[in-house]
Parts: structure tokens; sequence; C-alpha cells
């Protein structure tokens, strides 16, 4: 890859990291469920297990899934039940005043463990690299990882930070489950890109 593509990665990279998702749509639940702080290892985990996935993929674990076309089939399955888990969790979550004594946003090994479940996710990383580093040299993956570092983590947090400010609207019990499982019927409703 040469660097005259770069721009046109970074937008790739940022309008896929700051689009709605499943990650995006859990950090916005987690930010008015949560506050911004309790949701950082939520918010890395997801930058990280993102970046660790596009680089294993550039590396060659997309030749698994061309070779074991069950696999992909498996993890399609595997991602709608655990989406629609992260739904019911979603529409049952604690308030905010209950969020803080006993609610628990996703540690950072959970959301990084999320990204090899997360249909978006998948999509991010072999479209890049399908795209930008069809030459799969360590270089050209190099590139793509690190035009996704620079943007994920400030497109997280502005999901995270929306989900912060739209707590102050969210102090009432009804609202916050509107809310709730509003978030929870969007996550569902990620789900038609697996189907």
């Amino acid at each position: 890859m040469t660097l005259e593509f770069l721009p046109a990665l970074l937008s790739f990279a940022l309008v896929t990291s700051i689009t709605p998702g499943p990650n995006n749509l859990m950090l916005l639940t987690s930010g008015a469920n949560f506050g911004f702080r309790r949701s950082i290892p939520h918010m890395l985990g997801i930058s990280l297990g993102h970046l660790l996935m596009i680089v294993l993929v550039g590396i060659g674990l997309v030749s698994i899934f061309d070779m074991y076309p069950q696999l992909h089939l498996a993890m399609k399955v595997v991602s709608v039940i655990y989406l629609l888990y992260l739904a019911w969790k979603f529409a049952n979550a604690a308030s905010p005043e209950e969020g803080q004594a006993g609610g628990t946003p996703m540690t950072f090994l959970q959301a990084a463990a999320f990204q090899w479940v997360n249909p978006k996710a998948w999509f991010m990383a072999l479209t890049a690299i399908s795209v930008y580093a069809p030459e799969t040299t360590l270089a050209a993956v190099t590139i793509v990882a690190a035009a996704f570092a620079a943007v994920n983590l400030p497109s997280v947090s502005t999901w995270t930070l929306l989900g912060v400010q739209m707590r102050r609207l969210l102090t009432n019990r009804t609202r916050l489950k509107v809310f709730n499982w509003t978030m929870a019927a969007l996550l569902v409703g990620s789900l038609v890109v697996i189907l």
C-alpha cells in the first residue's frame, strides 16, 4: 500500500468507527448508566481488541475462514446469541443510582473479546485489509492498524460522552427504561447485517 491511500483509509476508519453499531450503542448505554470514568476499560477494550483483530486478519486469519466456511456460520450463530443476550441486559439495566452500587460496565477483556463476535468489527477489519492492504505485507497491515488506532478511541469516546450527557435526561426511571429498551431494540436491529 502506498501512502497516497492514507486519506481514504483514515476516512474509512473514521466513518466505520464513529457510525452506530453494537460497540457504539453499548458505549452510549454504558455512558448513560455508569458514566465516563467507569466506561474507560470498555472503551479501551474495544479499541485495542479491534486493533488486534485487524493485525491478526491482516497476517492471515481470514484464510482459516476460507478453508473452513463452517467456522463463519458458527461465528454468526454465536454473534446473534450474544447480541441478543446483550440486548436483554440493556433492556433490564439498572438506573444510574443503582448502577453505581450494583451494576458493572463491560470490562476491558469482555470488550476486547466482544470484537470477535461483533459483525461490524469483522466487516471493518476484513474490508480494511482487503481494500487497503491486499498484499498483506507487515508494513501495509501496520499502516491499516495504525489508522484505526488513531481514530477508534476518539470515536468510541464520543459515544460514551453522548451517553454521559443523556444521563441528565435519564434521571426519571421511566425515561431510563425507555432509553434502555430503545438501545436494546437498536442492538437487535443491528443483527439485520448478520441475518
